[in-house]
């Protein structure tokens, strides 16, 4: 009698059909990796860091296995406090068991079988050995850093990074012979944001210091981030990110805008009478710089942050209190996007999406600005944050199928700080294959493998090899 196989990633793991599991094992399980939207960090590229044990690697900083830990009730010590590493894996482990039908728990067994090969379910007894075996593997050469992109086959790490950094890492990967590509993205949010004004003076500094340029009034600030996106694209940067709870607005009074920044400036005691303006403003002129360098621009939209202050004053920013939003964006979008294309100056677009109630709404957008000059120059992005797990995917695909054209999508990115997110990749090519093979057999699409399968081979890799220019 055959064994049963008991691990929960297995080859029909996501694969609901004989039809599904063809299309991924013969067209997406091996493609490379195109990951254009990432929080990886390039220092621990550069020096191909050897993580100290599999909490290092795993939970430092992963703001989604902090929020469960909290919701089951763990003290913030062994979350991000100072019980040692150990202590807060053991813990985490303990936790598993109960985040069934999470997506935290398909991608813990997806993240322990890869890279570690590792199959048992992680729970209290499970632990210490799933643990032990995981560190004694990171201890060596081929788990550092490197090793983990090039088991994964990735070509293209995107990187995001503050327009005052000044790339030093890029700099060292750019002497070094390596398989894969690590490329700068231009995220500027600090520049946009005059909620404190403090802050935002202070982030002012750092540019001068970075650029070289005064920032004197709303021209020299121009001309600094223009020092900046030139720094950057010499550095190899062809993409920008913008993480907004929605597009602001289109000014349209430039004269008093400059005047009021120039108040703004001058007077410790004043604000910006429109903020938002400000920063639609110089958004706007970022995105033409964007154009005229032939970069690709995103847009992060919906979410909203830090939303629990008592735990924000003790833990900081990005600590696992954020939300999704339910701002409206349709308009504000359609007007930001019109702007530039008015010029012709609207850039290649990804828009990111994270209300799942306006999935349709984003979908249907980007038709209204593709223009023939390049197929899918505007794309519904893949399903982000909060909506990143099987539900959340397939809605993405449905939506993008049933309003857009999905032969022309860029497929799944990370948009994650670990080493060991590449098996979202997989997992996206799973559901996607699901969802193809489920449709052949109920003759809702062609029963012909390899059309289909080349559909799913151009959404998983090819499509943004071409979007990104690759090696070009």
């Amino acid at each position: 009698m055959k064994e049963k196989n008991t691990a929960l990633v297995n080859e029909k793991f996501l694969l609901q059909n004989k039809t599904a599991r063809r299309l991924y094992n013969d067209y997406a399980a091996d493609l490379p990796i195109v990951d254009y939207h990432c929080h990886l960090s390039p220092k621990e590229i550069a020096e191909n860091k050897q993580f100290a044990d599999l909490t290092e690697v795993w939970l430092k900083g992963d703001h989604y296995k902090w929020r469960a830990m909290r919701t089951l009730g763990v003290p913030e010590h062994y979350i991000t406090g100072a019980a040692s590493n150990e202590e807060k894996f053991l813990k985490w482990a303990e936790c598993i068991p109960e985040t069934v039908r999470n997506p935290l728990f398909h991608w813990t067994q997806m993240e322990l079988n890869n890279p570690f090969g590792i199959n048992d379910y992680l729970n209290e007894k499970s632990a210490s050995e799933i643990f032990s075996k995981a560190n004694e593997m990171l201890a060596r050469p081929d788990f550092y850093t490197k090793a983990l992109l090039n088991r994964n086959r990735v070509e293209l790490v995107g990187t995001t990074d503050d327009p005052c950094d000044d790339l030093e890492f890029h700099e060292q990967l750019g002497t070094q012979e390596n398989p894969f590509e690590v490329r700068p993205s231009f995220r500027p949010d600090p520049v946009l944001n005059l909620t404190v004004k403090a802050d935002f003076l202070k982030y002012l500094q750092r540019l001068e210091t970075a650029s070289g340029v005064a920032i004197m009034n709303l021209d020299t600030l121009l001309t600094a981030l223009q020092n900046r996106v030139d720094y950057f694209h010499d550095h190899g940067c062809r993409i920008s990110d913008h993480g907004l709870v929605r597009m602001p607005e289109v000014p349209t009074d430039i004269i008093q805008l400059e005047k009021d920044f120039q108040r703004y400036l001058e007077h410790n005691d004043l604000n910006m009478p429109n903020p938002e303006a400000f920063a639609g403003y110089v958004l706007q002129q970022l995105c033409r710089m964007y154009h005229a360098k032939g970069w690709v621009q995103q847009f992060h939209l919906g979410a909203i942050r830090n939303l629990n202050s008592r735990l924000r004053n003790i833990l900081g920013a990005d600590s696992g209190f954020d939300s999704i939003g339910d701002d409206g964006q349709a308009m504000r979008l359609a007007l930001f996007l019109d702007a530039l294309d008015k010029d012709d100056q609207l850039a290649k677009t990804i828009l990111y999406n994270l209300n799942p109630a306006l999935n349709e709404v984003f979908a249907a957008m980007t038709g209204n600005f593709n223009d023939g000059s390049v197929a899918g120059k505007i794309q519904y992005g893949s399903a982000w944050w909060f909506l990143d797990q099987k539900d959340g995917i397939q809605k993405q695909l449905n939506a993008l199928s049933n309003l857009g054209v999905l032969s022309t999508f860029i497929g799944m990115t990370t948009d994650s700080r670990s080493f060991l997110s590449y098996s979202r990749h997989d997992y996206f090519r799973r559901i996607l294959c699901s969802l193809f093979g489920k449709e052949m057999e109920k003759g809702l699409l062609p029963d012909d493998e390899a059309w289909m399968g080349q559909i799913i081979e151009q959404v998983c890799y090819y499509n943004a090899r071409n979007y990104f220019e690759l090696n070009r």
